[in-house]
């Protein structure tokens, strides 16, 4: 029997996620082999100590309403690590102040002008609840960035204070640097379907009510899972980075950086997109040059662990608006949001937006004093760390911008028959759309062969 050989490029969730899905389509007689040259598998996400519990230094949470990742915990045993938030809900520091998270709201754009009572002044009240009756013209397909539709509908300041911290916290980015279809499917879909607003799309766009918890994580920090699908996937693992690939007969041929050569017949691509095209930039130009136009973030986390007696609000976090006096772009209580835990409370900052370079310049030092004074400024609490450490993402937050989904559907496009792609930039930023990804990656390339 002809043994199949696969070679995943990438240890981040979607590597491991691909590797694991093919393992359990081959079975034994699939040859696997995974290449990373990092210190541990697992990309961004990383599980260490703090205070003396695990807390996630990367991606800390995923969406419940998307199944893949309870569904994939289910497939791997692993059900009953699975943990939902306290109930307890984010605040926005907004003018100096803390303002609760806006409700009604499909990523911070308004329903009504209730929605955003208290956080924005009486002009731009009136400007939301006149949204209706102004002339609006939409052409469908189109993808505005989403500072560029709301700003004209709904007023620079729910811009600053509403949507950006939202999109500020998934993306490291704002919302002029991020797609209506990318941070709003279904309004932009309500929208497409003849919305007579915004207002409308919005209402139309809004999840249906419910009491239950919007984010997951895991009992012990993602560590868990990534080390479940590495024992599962049983590839072979080579600490090395692929810098070539190229045709071999029927299959590939890859190159890594100790001079190695390694033979394939379908090859998964779960790299970023700046490391895919220098990777394909010969064998796929069309797949290279859609991924060039994707730009990327960087950010960086403070972890903290203080005295339990610390006294916090009972939120689970701040988001922080545009133009605010602070270094950091949010604040989790993690202990608040999901639970204490030990005798230790746990909390986490996050740097960086895109286009700065403070994740890459700023040291560790700079990063912890600024983290206090935030906290300071923020809650009137001098805190007093027990322990921290400081995580940094470079160019790890891919940036959806407008029509980013016809850069995606190029990539893919330009592919050869054998190769497949996976990774954050492509559908989602999120661990769901990474795990949904890697699937698909596997049954394109198994259709294939």
């Amino acid at each position: 029997m002809n043994r199949r050989s696969y070679c995943v490029v990438g240890g981040g969730i979607s590597g491991l996620t691909a590797a694991y899905r093919l393992r359990a389509a081959g079975g034994d007689d699939a040859m696997i082999t995974l290449f990373d040259p990092a210190d541990r598998l697992g990309g961004i996400l990383r599980t260490e100590l703090v205070g003396g519990q695990p807390m996630d230094l990367g991606a800390e949470a995923f969406v419940l309403r998307r199944p893949e990742v309870p569904a994939l915990l289910a497939e791997l045993g692993l059900a009953g690590r699975q943990r939902t938030t306290t109930g307890a809900r984010p605040l926005i520091y907004s003018g100096q102040q803390l303002h609760a998270l806006p409700s009604g709201t499909v990523v911070g754009i308004p329903s009504s002008a209730l929605s955003l009572a208290g956080l924005v002044d009486e002009a731009t009240m009136a400007r939301i609840e006149d949204e209706p009756a102004r002339p609006f013209c939409w052409r469908p397909g189109s993808d505005p960035a989403v500072a560029e539709l709301v700003a004209d509908r709904f007023g620079e300041q729910t811009v600053a204070r509403s949507v950006d911290p939202l999109l500020c916290g998934v993306y490291a980015g704002s919302a002029a640097t991020i797609g209506l279809r990318a941070a709003a499917p279904n309004l932009a879909a309500a929208l497409d379907r003849g919305a007579a607003s915004v207002t409308d799309a919005v209402r139309q766009a809004l999840p249906p009510a419910g009491d239950g918890p919007v984010f997951g994580a895991l009992d012990g920090g993602y560590r868990v899972l990534v080390d479940e699908l590495v024992a599962r996937s049983r590839a072979r693992r080579v600490r090395a980075a692929v810098v070539e690939i190229g045709r071999s007969g029927h299959g590939w041929e890859l190159h890594d950086d100790t001079g190695a050569r390694w033979h394939a017949d379908a090859v998964i691509l779960a790299i970023p997109a700046p490391r895919l095209v220098l990777l394909v930039d010969e064998i796929a130009p069309r797949s290279a040059a859609a991924a060039r136009r994707i730009t990327s973030a960087s950010s960086a986390v403070v972890a903290l662990a203080v005295p339990l007696d610390t006294p916090f609000p009972q939120c689970s976090g701040v988001l922080v608006a545009s133009g605010e006096r602070l270094r950091a772009k949010a604040i989790t209580l993690s202990s608040r949001k999901w639970g204490p835990r030990g005798n230790t409370q746990l909390l986490r900052l996050s740097f960086g937006r895109f286009g700065d370079d403070l994740a890459d310049r700023a040291s560790d030092e700079e990063l912890l004093a600024w983290a206090r004074d935030d906290l300071a400024t923020v809650f009137g609490v001098t805190v007093h760390p027990i322990e921290c450490r400081v995580q940094r993402w470079i160019e790890a937050m891919p940036q959806y911008g407008p029509g980013h989904a016809d850069l995606v559907a190029e990539v893919r496009a330009g592919l050869p028959s054998g190769l497949a792609v996976a990774g954050s930039y492509l559908d989602g930023i999120g661990v769901p759309a990474c795990v949904a990804a890697a699937g698909r990656a596997v049954t394109g390339l198994l259709e294939a062969l």
